[in-house]
């Protein structure tokens, strides 16, 4: 018969667990067993916790470092971020352009600290290429009412659309971020936009343009002035509601000033690409049918000899 000892239950199953899971951790048998007979290990992991937390510190602090590394402008990763937008967020863009309102600020609302060049970009391109497309067509719709007009192919068209616009989309802005930042040191209380903000609100206002050179097409001009104008108030006031939380804080009269000559740029793009793009040639001049059969056909006649010559 079994000794009693041989009988008695002992549990290593604890101990061999926390062996199998830390194998390179040092165990000590204690002298002094519990009641039940189990075995006291004692986990030596100071070192290896202060070594986990060493690691994790170091990991923290390449990243911040990554984080506070910005590419310069000279490279493709710095301009990359500005692209960086999915379709929901362009349209979500272009509607809050054709729908402006007041109190309804398009940076806060639109933007919200994240403006992006991908819209404007490809917005003035199809403006441009619009333009000149439609400014063609308007020409061959002209000659087959009037046959007199005459028609070429206008292709330097789309090299005088695309400068005109991408420099009205980039240079106005600038000329306006740098006049807010002017009054922002003589008004302290005035706010301002960046300047890529300034000209994403610009690209974006361009869009209504893009529907309303395509109506210009129907040949009646009341209804082409007035699409324009629609266009344009649309388009004005959308600026003129983004930039009133901004220029509200200075005088009236530079407020008034500022808001004017914006509308007033407005005005003359619409109004220059209407009269370039959108005029007919003259009727070319024709030859009367009079002047035509007037002149005497020549003669192959020999001249005579006057009567005086002698024989």
């Amino acid at each position: 018969m079994a000794a009693p000892d041989e009988l008695a239950f002992h549990e290593f199953e604890e101990a061999a667990n926390l062996l199998a899971q830390t194998p390179n951790e040092t165990t000590t048998r204690s002298d002094q067993l519990s009641p039940k007979g189990h075995v006291a290990v004692a986990m030596d992991s100071g070192a290896s916790y202060g070594a986990e937390d060493e690691v994790e510190e170091n990991d923290k602090t390449v990243l911040l470092q990554e984080e506070k590394q910005q590419p310069g402008f000279w490279t493709f990763g710095y301009y990359q971020s500005f692209f960086d937008v999915d379709t929901s967020q362009v349209l979500d863009r272009i509607k809050g352009s054709l729908l402006p309102r007041p109190g309804h600020n398009f940076v806060r609302h639109h933007l919200r600290n994240r403006p992006d060049l991908y819209g404007p970009f490809w917005i003035c391109a199809t403006l441009a290429f619009v333009l000149a497309i439609t400014g063609n067509l308007t020409l061959v719709l002209a000659q087959r009412r009037d046959p007199s007009i005459h028609y070429s192919p206008q292709f330097h068209k789309v090299t005088v659309a695309s400068v005109t616009i991408y420099c009205y989309t980039w240079l106005v802005p600038l000329a306006l971020w740098g006049f807010l930042r002017w009054r922002k040191g003589v008004r302290e209380r005035m706010g301002v936009y960046t300047f890529l903000e300034t000209v994403c609100v610009y690209g974006y206002s361009l869009f209504v343009f893009i529907p309303t050179v395509v109506l210009w097409l129907i040949p009646v001009p009341w209804l082409q002035w007035l699409f324009g104008a629609l266009a344009l108030a649309l388009s004005a006031a959308g600026l003129v509601f983004t930039l009133w939380p901004v220029v509200r804080e200075d005088t009236r009269l530079a407020a008034g000033v500022l808001l004017s000559v914006v509308v007033l740029l407005h005005a003359l793009l619409a109004m220059g690409c209407k009269f370039y793009f959108f005029q007919p040639l003259p009727p070319e001049p024709m030859a009367s049918p009079h002047q035509a059969t007037s002149q005497p056909a020549a003669t192959g006649l020999p001249p005579t000899l006057p009567r005086s010559v002698a024989a």
